[in-house]
């Protein structure tokens, strides 16, 4: 397969009817086809999911986990939903240790935690939707009996994971062409997949978690070495949540809490908020702070995000920290302004700190990303994956789908607020989010990128201003980060998604930078002099930088503007 490049260029795309971004040209048709028969955000949004399923289950699926925010116009008001499974009753860490395993490898069975996806799925549509499950997966279902051409990112990932994972995982070979992953444009038809889906069609959340598809997860689960039961799947639930979220200039960032990552977007923005940025997003001056900023809220988040609803993680440890004034309880205390400014005040505008150590604040990959606003304003920013790209590679044998390895962000520390327990969710890489302008004032191009430049209007309630989100394991909350900085700066969504990214590898505060091909030269030298390890990424490598989608809504006058991330294989598009 040739060598990757982008020496294309894309314009952004322009609509009122609504619009849908995805990484897979089917998959936003499917998202299309049901805003045309009258379905709202949240029926697309679902349409589009299942749809991912079929055409990029090299990335994401039904055996998998789930999060959205979902914003609807009538009200103002965002709800996060957190569809992510649990560890297994039976999984605990005297279980590892009697059998002798230090770490969980990755596609150890007792990585599956419960697949959050499907009741996520239901769980939109039961409140937010208006079309029901039969009409808003009949795309996905025709997808995957009829058959797609497979797209050539896909088919690239694809024929990589059928030697990593798929050929040695129990029944992965069903997700491949006689062991092999196929070719760009080459046919690929799942009739397992169509069969499970057509069963949560007819019978909801209750036909996975309960009676012939639960059945073949645990017996399947149990003949890898696994340990998950029926009783896990039966009692599986989502969570409707407050999100969470951060001001910058006349802008606000929304993040769903934890056990997500996206606080540490929301931390790196608010230790930024204490400096100009210089106007140039390839600025080495830019790149170090947000790189610094960065590092710090790695440093917390690594430590501190975890299952909230679990003893010794709802409330964080207080700290010696003098002069602060925090009412929050929780991870909360993380958000504080004035904590931020504590650890502004560790960054070194000159020079790279690679020991960056968790602070204490006072308390009181592989993935889909894809958004949808639909012709009456609602928005839902989505995001489906198995981690790993086809997660542990084992399927439920005959039914088209392969079961995540999500419990392999858990801790094997006890002492580790992340620590593994049974029913316990994991620390999880995966982020929606959404921007909302504070009032209604205009957001224009700046010189520079400071914080005090617009003066919001507090008495004004927030509107919608892009639903957005780059995915990609610990890039993540990089990505929003840079293009959130991008947007706020007037750039349009195609150019804010094309700009060059860096990425702190493996999400760790002393971790190499990669910079990704299109970085000047002379910027890679200066973060280098600055104390940064640096390397240049090129090529089929630069999927490491996370792929995403924007859509931006104009309040005034109703018209969407939306871009796609060229690392991928898809589009936005828009209806008449």
């Amino acid at each position: 397969m040739p060598e990757q490049t982008y020496p294309s260029r894309r314009s952004p795309v322009m609509g009122r009817g609504g619009m849908v971004a995805s990484s897979q040209p089917l998959a936003t048709a499917a998202g299309l086809e049901i805003l045309a028969r009258g379905g709202n955000a949240a029926d697309a949004a679902v349409a589009v999911a299942a749809a991912l399923n079929v055409t990029e289950p090299t990335s994401t699926g039904i055996g998998g986990d789930m999060f959205a925010l979902y914003y609807e116009a009538a009200s103002g008001r965002i709800a996060a939903l957190n569809g992510s499974g649990r560890a297994p009753a039976a999984l605990t860490l005297d279980r590892i240790r009697r059998e002798g395993l230090t770490e969980l490898p990755p596609y150890h069975p007792y990585t599956v935690t419960v697949p959050g996806a499907c009741a996520g799925w239901c769980d939109l549509l039961e409140r937010h939707g208006t079309l029901g499950l039969p009409a808003v997966l009949a795309p996905a279902i025709r997808l995957a009996e009829e058959g797609f051409p497979v797209a050539p990112v896909t088919a690239y990932f694809w024929q990589r994971a059928a030697e990593r994972q798929l050929k040695s995982a129990l029944n992965g070979l069903e997700m491949t062409l006689d062991g092999r992953g196929p070719n760009p444009g080459e046919t690929f038809r799942n009739p397992g997949l169509a069969r499970t889906l057509r069963l949560v069609a007819e019978g909801g959340k209750k036909a996975f978690y309960e009676g012939e598809i639960a059945e073949a997860i645990v017996s399947t689960l149990r003949e890898a070495g696994g340990c998950m039961t029926l009783d896990d799947l039966a009692a599986h639930t989502s969570t409707w949540d407050e999100p969470i979220s951060t001001t910058y200039g006349g802008l606000r960032l929304w993040e769903c809490p934890p056990n997500g990552q996206g606080i540490t977007a929301l931390l790196a923005l608010n230790i930024l908020e204490g400096f100009d940025l210089p106007a140039d997003p390839l600025h080495p001056d830019r790149l170090h702070l947000e790189i610094e900023a960065l590092r710090l809220a790695f440093a917390d988040t690594r430590w501190y995000v975890a299952d909230p609803h679990f003893p010794g993680v709802r409330n964080l440890q207080t700290s010696d920290i003098r002069n602060q004034e925090i009412s929050e309880s929780g991870y909360l205390a993380l958000l504080s302004k004035s904590y931020a400014a504590g650890r502004r005040r560790l960054l070194d505008p000159r020079r790279a700190t690679l020991n960056q150590r968790r602070g204490a604040p006072v308390a009181g990959s592989d993935t889909v990303y894809f958004c949808v606003v639909d012709q009456w304003g609602n928005a839902c920013s989505f995001i489906n994956s198995n981690y790993m790209g086809f997660g542990t590679g084992i399927v439920p044998k005959g039914w088209g789908f392969t079961l995540q390895n999500r419990g392999h962000n858990f801790s094997l520390d006890p002492a580790h607020p992340n620590a593994l327990a049974p029913g316990k969710r994991p620390y999880h890489t995966i982020i929606p989010a959404m921007i909302t302008k504070i009032g209604k004032q205009g957001l224009g191009k700046q010189e520079t990128l400071s914080p005090n430049s617009l003066l919001p209007d507090s008495l004004l309630p927030d509107s919608l201003f892009a639903a957005f989100g780059v995915m990609g394991g610990f890039m993540q909350p990089q990505g929003h980060l840079q293009v959130f900085l991008a947007l706020a700066q007037g750039l349009d969504p195609q150019t804010a998604l094309d700009l060059p990214r860096f990425c702190i590898e493996d999400g760790t505060a002393g971790g190499t930078v990669a910079l990704e091909e299109g970085i000047p030269a002379e910027t890679i030298a200066d973060l280098a002099a600055r104390g940064h390890p640096v390397r240049r990424v090129t090529g089929w490598e630069r999927a490491l930088f996370g792929r995403g989608q924007v859509i931006l809504r104009d309040l005034e006058t109703g018209i969407l503007t939306g871009g796609s991330d060229p690392r991928a294989d898809g589009c936005a598009m828009t209806l008449l």
